[in-house]
Parts: C-alpha cells; sequence; structure tokens
C-alpha cells in the first residue's frame, strides 16, 4: 500500500507519496509525471514520519537553507538504468548545473560502454519521482538550454534562481518536444 500527503511550497501545492518507509514520491502541482510511478492505489494518511521529515526538509530548502538529501529516506524504484541517472541526480550540488550529455559519459563509463545517448538520459531524468529532492531542475541542454523539467519550464527557473545559479548563459528554447 501507498499513502499520499500534501504540503505547501512556495511552488505550490506538493503531494508526497510513500510505501510506509521511504519517500517514493514527490510532485508540484500540474506536473506531467504525477504519480505515474507509484505501483498502487494511494491512501491519503499525513500522520508518517517520512512526510514530516519531507516537510521539514521542503521548508528548510525554501528558506534557504541546504538540507541533504541523505537526510530523508527516499525509496526509490526504476529499471537499474534510471536508477544510475537519479543517483547521478542526488549527487549534483546545491546552485550547480550538469548537463544531460554529461550524466550520459558517467552512466556510460560506469556500464564499461563507450557512449550513452544524451536523449536516454533525459527520459530517465524525466520521469523522476521525487521532484526537487532529487534536483532534476539541475540539469540542462549542452548549450544552455533549460529544456526537458516535468513541472515546467517556469518552476526549473525559479527552483535554479532560488539557488543562485547564474542564469546569464542559460536559455529557453523556443520550440521542441521537451518544453
Amino acid at each position: 500500500m501507498f499513502y499520499k500527503t500534501y504540503h505547501a511550497t512556495p511552488m505550490g501545492t506538493a503531494t508526497m507519496a510513500s510505501d510506509g518507509a521511504g519517500l517514493t514520491g514527490l510532485w508540484l502541482e500540474g506536473q506531467s509525471n504525477y504519480e505515474r510511478t507509484v505501483r498502487g492505489k494511494l491512501v491519503e494518511k499525513a500522520d508518517l514520519s517520512v512526510f514530516d521529515d519531507t516537510k521539514k526538509w521542503l521548508d528548510d530548502y525554501f528558506s534557504g537553507k541546504k538540507p541533504e538529501v541523505s537526510d530523508l529516506a527516499l525509496s526509490l524504484k526504476g529499471t537499474e538504468f534510471r536508477m544510475m541517472v537519479w543517483d547521478l541526480l542526488i549527487k549534483i550540488p546545491y546552485g550547480e548545473l550538469t548537463t544531460y550529455g554529461g550524466i550520459a559519459k558517467t552512466v556510460a563509463h560506469q556500464m564499461g560502454r563507450k557512449t550513452m545517448s544524451a536523449q536516454a538520459v533525459g527520459g530517465a531524468v524525466g520521469n523522476n519521482p521525487i521532484s526537487i529532492i532529487v534536483p532534476c531542475h539541475r540539469v540542462v541542454g549542452t548549450n544552455g538550454s533549460l529544456t526537458g523539467y516535468a513541472g515546467g519550464i517556469d518552476k526549473k527557473i525559479k527552483l535554479l534562481e532560488h539557488e543562485g545559479v547564474d542564469m546569464s548563459r542559460l536559455y529557453v528554447p523556443q520550440k521542441g518536444t521537451a518544453l
């Protein structure tokens, strides 16, 4: 069984999901992959310690603190490839960026391959079930494109600005499939 509750953030209401032990999902209002990654029915239950911990983490984050992902019990479930990508996302420091291509090179190396598709990495990033905490908003195109955020480009920009990222070399693409 899976549980859910809600928490107000400066980015809108966040829905949190848990398997009872760890956080399995965190989605912002209007997010394109909302609840898609949970296998089973979500029952509303606010009184789980993982939800209390996640609310505190989010409150700290939005108040300008830099809480550690390791402070939370995460229960990420995915393919081996997705888990590799999500693990790399967790390691992106607060206020810093990486690229889909950079993650692809690291994953290729970890898998003993010569190359890896940045688009495949983009698919894994786009299916990240724990928004903000697993910081997929910190991934941009190699050319500075702010493409590909399930919560919407406007929220990606706000999160990056909140973290103090220099936005001068970044831009919103005018067309594309990942807007």
